[in-house]
């Protein structure tokens, strides 16, 4: 057994000296199996959408095949809500027969089927929930060659392109089971005990070269203090969700109401004009669905015929959400929705679910505000938040009745990748001005409360 674990783990070096690190979230006293982190790379392997998973599928493997061993060496004791999906799994037919059907479902090929070594992917929900127990207690660490910043989605990302997890992660028992899960982990994020990934090692550390090559400016742009421990913040959800110093990103002409900013630190994905009430969400384009993406309240039908521009964040973005007008707080509510689905369009889209974000507006946890302008023209007009995968824990932090003025702060992400839309009436003539940038997953961040676009009239 020794010692095929030392060529086990001589295979992993010598792959990642080949193709890139892959970064392992794991507890400061478990760093035996952590992979190298700054090694030579055979080519440059680009990050997919938003810098949330790699996009060389091998460096999730070798993540993968890692994250297996320390969760099978440590053995740690089952969480109670882990216990309680596997119950969930084991005593509902359907889902039973979901959790097994999305394993068997994969393709033949080996990128499917196994990890570099050889030994099977993961192709089972028994290692599913180890590898899932085992991350509840983890923080992220950053890293160069190929940041997992979704380690469950990357457990997943295969089987929920099968029809058996398309089934599976659109059923309310099991998303209410995913939520308990992702819960947990978000109070272990918000904990002290997160805050050990907090730290200056050059190539893991959040403050350390290679994370703030990719956060330039970092002190001067966010509220920290270098001098104290973890620079100041009390746990990893407190770094994600950090604040900007007084100036850094002032309101672009705050007195003029017909210019509508950023609502968050993103990059253009669509604009859409003449949308649906209804429309198939699901299809290859992503039409957008009004009923569906309120959740199924009346107030939709006030935006059909209108114009929505949806934007995504990436992991080391600001993740706060501000107003793109001023305005008042008429009404803002929370969805429960999915955590893990992906439009069946996209067919094993390895960059799950980034490439279905349209389609995840109808779906997933979301958040929506909706602003009574001071401008006639602009009216009535909704801030719509979507999570996507892990925590998506959309926190609204205004109410009904309060008046915000633009570039005010209305509420945050934690934790999980995130994408966002602004949703205008009909008759509303927003005339868009993204910087010369064409909307799409090749699309770079425009900084918060930056002028986006004008309303004619």
């Amino acid at each position: 057994m020794a010692q095929r674990e030392a060529s086990r783990r001589d295979f992993l070096t010598s792959a990642a000296v080949a193709v890139g690190a892959a970064a392992l979230p794991m507890a400061p006293a478990a760093d035996a199996l952590a992979l190298p982190q700054a090694l030579p790379r055979r080519d440059v392997v680009p990050y997919r959408v938003g810098h949330w998973l790699p996009s060389d599928r091998r460096v999730l493997n070798l993540w993968l095949a890692a994250l297996k061993d320390e969760a099978r060496a440590q053995a740690k004791p089952v969480e109670p809500e882990v216990a309680a999906f596997r119950a969930l799994i084991e005593n509902d037919a359907d889902i039973y027969m979901y959790f097994h059907q999305m394993f068997e479902e994969l393709p033949s090929a080996p990128e499917f089927k196994t990890d570099p070594t050889g030994e099977p992917q993961v192709d089972n929900y028994e290692t599913m929930l180890l590898l899932i127990n085992h991350i509840l207690t983890t923080a992220p660490t950053y890293n160069e060659t190929g940041l997992v910043g979704f380690p469950i989605n990357a457990i997943l990302d295969w089987p929920m392109g099968t029809p058996g997890g398309f089934a599976a992660f659109l059923n309310d028992k099991v998303n209410l089971r995913l939520k308990k899960i992702l819960d947990k982990w978000s109070r272990f994020l918000a904990s002290p005990r997160s805050a050990y990934v907090l730290n200056e090692d050059p190539t893991t550390g959040w403050f350390g070269r290679d994370a703030l090559k990719k956060m330039p400016n970092f002190v001067e742009d966010y509220v920290c203090d270098p001098k104290a421990p973890h620079w100041g913040f009390t746990s990893w959800d407190d770094f994600f969700t950090r604040r900007f110093r007084d100036g850094r990103r002032p309101v672009a002409a705050p007195d003029d109401g017909s210019v509508i900013v950023n609502a968050c630190e993103s990059a253009p994905y669509k604009i859409a004009r003449d949308v649906k009430a209804m429309d198939r969400y699901w299809i290859k384009s992503q039409p957008y669905s009004l009923r569906h993406m309120f959740g199924d309240d009346p107030v939709h039908s006030e935006f059909v015929g209108g114009t929505i521009y949806q934007a995504f964040l990436s992991a080391t973005s600001y993740h706060r959400w501000h107003s793109p007008v001023s305005g008042t707080i008429v009404r803002a509510w929370t969805i429960d929705g999915s955590y893990y689905s992906e439009t069946p369009a996209a067919h094993f889209d390895p960059a799950a679910p980034n490439e279905s974000q349209g389609y995840i507006t109808e779906v997933a946890a979301r958040a929506v505000v909706l602003i009574e302008a001071d401008t006639p023209k602009i009216g009535l007009m909704a801030f719509l938040a979507i999570g996507m995968a892990e925590v998506s824990s959309c926190d609204v932090t205004v109410k009904a009745g309060q008046h915000v003025k633009k570039g005010d702060e209305i509420g945050t992400f934690h934790f999980g990748g995130s994408t966002h839309c602004l949703i205008f009436r009909p008759g509303v003539e927003v005339e868009f001005d993204l910087g010369g940038q064409t909307p799409g997953l090749d699309a770079k961040n425009i900084k918060i409360n930056t002028a986006i676009a004008r309303v004619k009239g």
